[in-house]
């Protein structure tokens, strides 16, 4: 018979004495468990000891988290959170060096733990940790440790970090500015710059102040630090205030985003990151890969206001840059003594030849947003740095009377429109998200030639295609495929993008189309879609096993909430008999198989009640500093399992994630509903009938079977052989 659900077996350890493995109720008061563990060792003042978990980070058990404790668990007696920290207190301003040393070692691992964090913080141990830091005698390991406590207690949310003072700040400022520091004090240092700026907005005025960007960039080409100085660098970004340069009174501080748009148009940060991260020696990990998508989006983000701009046609400024354009296009055209009305005339054959959907007023064209004046610009761009190319493809349209013209003004518009949409110009960027492209990164004005190119590509497409007026957004539609293709390709380069986008002609979109999609027509006849049916329950069945042997191999997930620290991972894998879940936690990503002995905790699959996704899970309810957007929401799925417990899950990407909930699903006896799944099934599916089918190539296959002959009159027949 299975132990009752309130039961749970347990070894309890104490230094120099043999282990208790004993029986817990659940329905007692963790104090008096603790007594009981404390008498059969004849400890005295049972209330001056706690339980602790003896592997993984050790944290202390309460009475809210004591449910997370399985059978067959390793506990430790330990002493109390509050007596551990009154210790470690007095420790740590004891005079004794290597005494120090010791006490803030073991508070660096003890601050991780909500419980004991609590405790230290209710003594005023975060002020004595700031005065130490402030004091500047403190260097090397002893630093190193000090900010580490700090950072791991400030973490916990439950002290403000605008309690914070100026002479702390320009302290840890000060470590990153210095040349020659330890890099495990760098690092923390950064780290604790990051937290200050995006937990509190007095405290980025502050922090601006003593750092600045390019103080910054000195620290990309150290591989050690690089993750840390660009995610500062992206805090700083991420939360400078909006220009407000034409308001009276202006703080000086508020231009600060003017400032930081400029220096991260500096060709020097962008070639740092380009040689000495994306290109440098070693492979990019997800947290600089987040990073560089952030310092990406941001960079993008700051089109976001001439793309919300609207023309206005009064302007006479912006009016002369269409005039700008038609020059470039038409010079040596203008008559100087023509009369106005002829002129004006002349200027609206030129703005229809041009392709502007208005072509008495073409400034009428940029009053839409999105994209504004961004679109302008381009067209500005093109027609300046790329003078050839945009000569060319004006002139080749406009002396087409055929009406298979390309309208180079409505194009670009649209294009640009449509590169907004692909690079989410204007949004915020997603927390789960890694996707960075190196190419942008190649270029000072990588926006601009990545428009350049690509209006180049629908020039040709529409030559592909033959299109007219009629046919525009037909065209666009395999526009934004071609480059959507070629951008998940993760050219490195612009002349790559271009090689990419010279194989993805009009021909070859259409001839991937049709690869990709099952075609209906070979597939309706009764007798196929019999065969179809008798094949995918042998289909499904071998899909079934593929994902029980990705969930036997397991998986490495990131723990919730740590983004900032890149070291914080778990790992979960399935029994190889797919009767229990192993998980637990991992210091770094693993290079190799995760033995099941690693691996602490275990859920078993009879214990499973479901699997839930997105807001359904426990996780996406909570509240969260997170955003929580959604691209994690439809990342994050959960088992609930008895008794009434969550094991919370973010994939890396999609297709971990339909990976894992398929394979939940199969376990369960349940379908596997993911697109994966479908995608899958349509493949192998497609593939086997048509390697059963191959001898039938060419041969019409009937709708019904054929007939059965009638009966002959009689069976009075034999055959003689010869």
């Amino acid at each position: 018979m299975p132990p009752p659900a309130d039961i749970v077996k347990v070894a309890i350890e104490w230094p120099g004495a043999n282990a208790q493995l004993i029986e817990i109720d659940q329905k007692k008061p963790l104090s008096s468990i603790i007594r009981e563990v404390c008498d059969g060792w004849s400890l005295s003042g049972s209330e001056q000891f706690a339980l602790r978990y003896a592997d993984g980070p050790q944290l202390y058990i309460t009475e809210q988290s004591r449910s997370e404790i399985k059978n067959g668990t390793i506990l430790r007696l330990a002493i109390s959170p509050t007596r551990a920290a009154r210790q470690l207190l007095e420790r740590i301003q004891s005079h004794g060096m290597d005494a120090r040393l010791e006490a803030l070692k073991e508070l660096a691992k003890l601050s991780a733990d909500g419980t004991f964090a609590t405790e230290f913080i209710n003594m005023e141990g975060i002020v004595v940790l700031a005065r130490l830091v402030e004091s500047g005698t403190h260097f090397g390991e002893m630093l190193a440790f000090t900010l580490t406590a700090f950072l791991e207690l400030m973490d916990h949310g439950i002290v403000s970090w605008d309690l914070i003072s100026l002479s702390f700040i320009k302290q840890i400022a000060g470590y990153v500015n210095q040349p020659m520091v330890d890099v495990s004090i760098l690092q923390r240092s950064l780290a604790i710059l990051e937290s200050m700026v995006l937990n509190s907005h007095s405290l980025y005025h502050r922090v601006a102040q003593e750092i600045t960007v390019g103080q910054l960039i000195a620290h990309l080409s150290n591989q050690e630090i690089q993750t840390y100085a660009i995610a500062l660098i992206n805090a700083l970004f991420l939360k400078a205030p909006e220009d407000r340069r034409q308001e009276e009174h202006t703080n000086p501080l508020d231009l600060r985003l003017t400032e930081m748009a400029s220096t991260l148009a500096q060709k020097h940060l962008r070639s740092i990151i380009l040689n000495h991260i994306i290109r440098g020696n070693r492979p990019i990990k997800a947290e600089m890969a987040h990073q560089l998508y952030v310092l990406q989006v941001l960079t993008f983000n700051l089109l976001e206001e001439r793309m919300m701009t609207k023309m206005d046609p009064s302007d006479q400024a912006q009016r002369d840059i269409i005039f700008e354009l038609r020059r470039i296009a038409f010079d040596g055209d203008n008559d100087p003594n023509s009369s106005t009305e002829k002129r004006k005339a002349m200027y609206t054959k030129d703005y229809k030849m041009l392709g502007f959907t208005n072509h008495v007023n073409p400034a009428m064209d940029f009053t839409q947003t999105p994209p504004g004046m961004l679109a302008l610009d381009n067209m500005l761009y093109l027609a300046k740095l790329h003078q050839d190319t945009y000569i060319r493809i004006v002139l080749e349209n406009s002396s087409r009377e055929d009406k298979h013209e390309c309208p180079f003004g409505r194009c670009a518009i649209e294009l640009t429109r449509m590169l907004c949409e692909i690079l989410q110009v204007g949004e915020l960027p997603n927390e789960g998200c890694n996707d960075y492209h190196p190419m942008f990164f190649t270029h000072d004005r990588a926006w601009e030639e990545f428009f350049c190119v690509c209006v180049q590509l629908l020039n040709k497409t529409w030559k592909e295609m033959r299109a007219t007026a009629e046919d525009f957004n037909k065209v666009m539609q395999v526009v934004r495929e071609q480059i959507t293709r070629a951008l998940a390709m993760k050219p490195s380069s612009l002349d790559q993008l271009k090689s990419k986008l010279r194989g993805l002609s009009y021909t070859e979109i259409l001839r991937l189309r049709q690869s990709e999609r099952l075609s209906q027509d070979d597939f309706q006849s009764p007798p196929i879609i019999e065969l179809r049916e008798r094949i995918q329950p042998e289909i499904l069945e071998l899909i079934k096993q593929q994902r029980l042997n990705r969930l036997c191999e397991g998986g490495c997930f990131r723990k919730i909430g740590n983004r900032r620290r890149q070291e914080k991972f778990w790992f979960c894998r399935l029994s190889l008999n797919h009767k229990v879940l192993h998980y637990g936690d991992l210091e770094e990503l693993p290079q190799g198989e995760v033995p099941f002995e690693l691996l602490t905790d275990k859920i078993p699959v009879a214990d499973i009640k479901s699997v839930v996704t997105g807001k359904d899970c426990p996780h996406m309810k909570e509240k969260s500093a997170l955003k929580q957007n959604k691209e994690v929401l439809e990342l994050a799925f959960s088992i609930l399992h008895d008794p009434d417990e969550a094991l919370n899950f973010i994939a890396p990407n999609k297709y971990e994630y339909c990976i894992w909930t398929d394979g939940l699903c199969a376990l369960l006896g349940r379908e596997m509903g993911s697109d994966l799944t479908r995608s899958d099934l349509d493949t192998l599916i497609s593939m086997e009938m048509k390697l059963r089918l191959l001898d039938l190539e060419n041969i019409t296959i009937p709708e019904a079977p054929p007939p059965v002959p009638k009966e002959p009159s009689t069976y009075n027949f034999t055959y003689h052989y010869g």
